[in-house]
């Protein structure tokens, strides 16, 4: 009785560890148990750090009232991207990005991966399309050569051309005040956007109609060049004025 218990005992020690050891959660386990909400998406992108390659920005927009907001992972680059058995939850830091209009993940390595973001809203989950890191292939590029057009001083016209890389598919725009607080968030298809022309604009998350920009006041422009796999290849940034 006593080996037989012994041998009990170690089996669920062993089981233990064996769980420890591969106890992170697996997104599929995750898609699973809210299979039963209202399936939604994540708007999300990734790009690398202006000043270390090693370090990754997952980007994504959380909706009002978002909660559960969660990044997955696979192993390594070279595997089934849409086998969301692959994906295992990592936990990484948070920040805010226009103050709290978006939000980011901070990923400190340098493999390069397949990740999704999730979360949950009132009813619904939400999951992010596979975003491809490529921080040490494809390092994003960060320029300021935006060009800007003050023909309508208080509508001023945004255009730009893509950088080293040639695979971007859409841009988004930010307009942020001073302070860094968004005013509109856009996306295209071209590279241009006025301020707040939404003729060409293909997605908008925009809360309220954007107020006017005012005369003397400094605003800053933010545009996100982004390839199918969602992957940032080029970052445009300019502070200016308004006349």
């Amino acid at each position: 009785m006593r080996i037989s218990s012994w041998y009990i005992i170690v089996f669920a020690l062993l089981l233990g560890c064996s769980s420890e050891d591969n106890g992170k959660v697996l997104l599929q386990e995750v898609i699973t148990m809210n299979s039963s909400l209202i399936q939604d998406e994540v708007i999300a992108c990734a790009a690398s750090s202006k000043t270390d390659n090693n370090t990754s920005y997952i980007f994504y927009y959380p909706i009002p009232k978002a909660t559960n907001i969660r990044y997955f992972e696979t192993d390594r680059i070279d595997v089934d991207k849409n086998n969301f058995n692959l994906y295992k939850e990592v936990i990484l830091p948070k920040e805010d990005v226009f103050n709290g209009y978006l939000e980011r993940f901070v990923r400190e390595s340098n493999n390069e991966v397949w990740c999704i973001v999730t979360y949950n809203s009132e009813g619904k989950f939400h999951k992010s399309n596979p975003i491809r890191l490529k921080n040490q292939s494809k390092p994003t590029e960060w320029s300021e050569k935006v060009m800007i057009d003050f023909a309508q001083s208080k509508s001023p016209k945004f255009s730009w051309n893509d950088g080293v890389l040639k695979e971007n598919v859409i841009y988004f725009q930010v307009i942020t005040d001073a302070n860094e607080n968004l005013l509109s968030g856009t996306y295209t298809f071209e590279k241009m956007f006025q301020y707040y022309n939404l003729s060409n604009v293909v997605l908008n998350i925009t809360r309220q109609t954007p107020p006017q920009l005012i005369s003397g006041n400094n605003y800053g422009f933010t545009m996100m060049g982004v390839s199918e796999d969602n992957w940032v290849n080029l970052v445009e940034q300019k502070r200016f004025m308004i006349k």
